[in-house]
């Protein structure tokens, strides 16, 4: 006993060293507009603290942060913390009516949180409306004190950006979408760090350049905040070694190209080994979506080495060119996303408890009677939608939906959320027009606290098909498999990685085609699961998981903040 008694000292000793290492991070981030100068014009861009993109914040695994967000600007805003685990503090989450009433002009919330068991790359964004389009930056994880990577350590560390700007107010965009029932104004550039780079209008002058020195490996932290646009990135004549996804060590392989949807994270390992010169990294689109309109530009950025040879005066020798796939080029696209595998064995739910299939998809939603022709100019005369298993998620605008939990107010939300499609159909085939208009409800899934849950997330057709990054709230997930197609249980399931999927908090569902997911539900509130392309949350694509308290108060939410916004 003497033995055991002393170990459990130990361990306590442990514990409270580890505690004690652990920081809080304080931070005030204001949100307000600043004159922003892209592509030749001067936009009024809300910014955090006058910058674009946002201050990056570095934490390491382990500690707290308390950032107090002040509005003002004219809009509502929040502050998501995309793939911050949120444990027990879902007030902290930050997407608008779902977790919090926004923060009105005028008003401040302080947002409190610690991270727990994750390391890598991560990012926050503005969750209301389009205000993502210049409110983000990212949130660097280290490892805890007195641990490393599990790879060499990178000499330097650099967060790269991916972005979307519109030379127009994107909020202005989103409405005038939102009146006509059309698909919003493409982006008129991408950019990286927040500059478009050599190949746009009186751009080249401030193009993001990362230094090197030769033969040093470095570390980049690779991040599409970008609103509706999958990317691929890449660097010319350097190979890239994938080391971490989402805040979580993969198992490394090297490639030429990512692909990243909005909201994923990519950590990299770079080792500069050619001739010292400069060489482009450039991002551009991969659009899936067969015919739809997209912003078919390259934005680019510099990887600049130190002892690079000047060139002689007057003479001008631009950076080599790297090769970008094509912009629908899927196969390239999968044989990235399939490319990831945990670091080491994990323990997959075996049981399942939930068994979930998701639809997800656009839709179009009759011209309402008596509705102008002005307010209905998407495809034959409709009104464009989007849903998941076929019910078209409306944001609440009195309560979020945590508060209304939380407090017991009825009417909000219901709890009938369908765990399978009503109507089966051919979902990656020719479907019925009949099937095309979605129901409007807020509806949540109710999950038991420590429920072992698997969903399918189908693609389908209708309208168009094309991948969507789905990002769940408040935690990660293994992806098992993804395939083409209908996901069939007979065959497909044999498919199902259980030794070491990734474990990720956004899944980009390919085009036509299928991903499975498992989560073990034990972070109690509600969590919103939703496509990360923001045109189709504005859509409706999009539902909440309301997960029920454990037995313990461990196993229980927290009480809400007292500086909690009211709507």
């Amino acid at each position: 006993m003497s033995s055991l008694l002393f170990y459990a000292i130990l361990l306590l000793f442990a514990n409270v060293a580890s505690l004690a290492k652990a920081k809080v991070h304080y931070h005030d981030f204001v949100i307000q507009a600043t004159p922003v100068k892209r592509l030749c014009n001067t936009h009024s861009t809300i910014t955090v603290n006058g910058q674009f993109p946002g201050p990056t914040l570095e934490v390491n695994n382990g500690d707290t942060l308390v950032v107090k967000v002040v509005n003002r600007a004219q809009y509502n805003v929040t502050i998501h913390w995309h793939g911050v685990r949120q444990m027990r503090t879902a007030w902290a989450d930050g997407p608008e009516f779902i977790t919090q009433c926004p923060i009105r002009p005028g008003g401040s919330y302080t947002y409190r949180f610690t991270i727990q068991g994750q390391e890598g790359t991560l990012w926050w964004h503005a969750h209301s409306s389009w205000l993502r389009a210049t409110a983000y930056g990212a949130l660097v994880i280290h490892p805890k004190e007195g641990t490393t990577y599990p790879f060499p350590k990178p000499k330097r560390q650099t967060p790269i950006l991916l972005g979307e700007w519109w030379d127009a107010n994107p909020i202005d965009v989103i409405r005038q979408a939102t009146r006509t029932g059309a698909a919003p104004n493409s982006s008129d550039a991408y950019t990286i760090n927040g500059q478009p780079g050599d190949l746009y209008k009186c751009s080249n002058q401030d193009t993001t350049i990362v230094h090197v020195d030769s033969g040093e490996t470095n570390l980049l932290r690779v991040i599409n905040s970008g609103l509706n646009q999958q990317l691929f990135f890449t660097v010319a004549n350097h190979k890239l070694t994938v080391v971490g996804a989402d805040a979580s060590y993969v198992k490394p392989f090297t490639t030429s190209v990512l692909m990243l949807g909005p909201g994923e994270t990519t950590d990299v390992l770079i080792t500069a080994n050619q001739p010292p010169a400069r060489y482009y990294m450039a991002a551009r689109a991969y659009a899936s979506a067969q015919g739809a309109p997209f912003d078919n530009t390259t934005t680019t950025a510099i990887l600049e080495y130190k002892a690079a040879p000047c060139p002689a005066k007057g003479v001008k020798i631009n950076p080599a060119f790297p090769s970008l796939p094509a912009f629908n080029d899927t196969a390239t696209a999968t044989a990235f996303t399939s490319s990831f595998r945990s670091a080491s064995k994990v323990e997959v739910p075996t049981e399942i408890d939930e068994n979930l299939f998701f639809t997800v998809g656009l839709g179009l939603n009759n011209c309402p009677a008596g509705a102008s022709s002005s307010s209905c100019q998407g495809p034959n005369g409709m009104r464009f939608t989007a849903s998941m298993n076929n019910v078209s998620f409306v944001l609440p605008s009195n309560f979020s939906l945590l508060q209304a939990h939380h407090q017991g107010i009825p009417g909000v939300f219901s709890t009938d959320f369908p765990s399978s499609p009503p109507v089966k159909f051919d979902y990656t085939g020719n479907v019925s027009r009949s099937l095309w208009q979605p129901i409007s409800a807020t509806k949540v899934y109710k999950l038991k606290y420590g429920a072992r849950v698997q969903i399918v997330l189908q693609g389908t057709s209708i309208v168009t098909a094309e991948n969507h990054p789905i990002h769940l709230h408040g935690y990660d997930f293994y992806i098992l498999a993804e395939g083409f197609g209908n996901f069939n249980p007979q065959t497909d399931t044999s498919k199902f990685n259980l030794v070491d999927p990734p474990l990720r908090n956004t899944a980009s569902v390919p085009v036509n085609g299928w991903s499975v997911i498992r989560f073990v539900a034990d972070n109690p509130g509600i969590w919103l699961m939703h496509c990360h392309l923001d045109v189709h949350i504005t859509w409706g694509l999009a539902m909440a998981f309301l997960v029920e308290n454990g037995v313990t108060e461990l196993e229980a939410i927290e009480e809400p903040p007292v500086d909690l916004p009211v709507c």
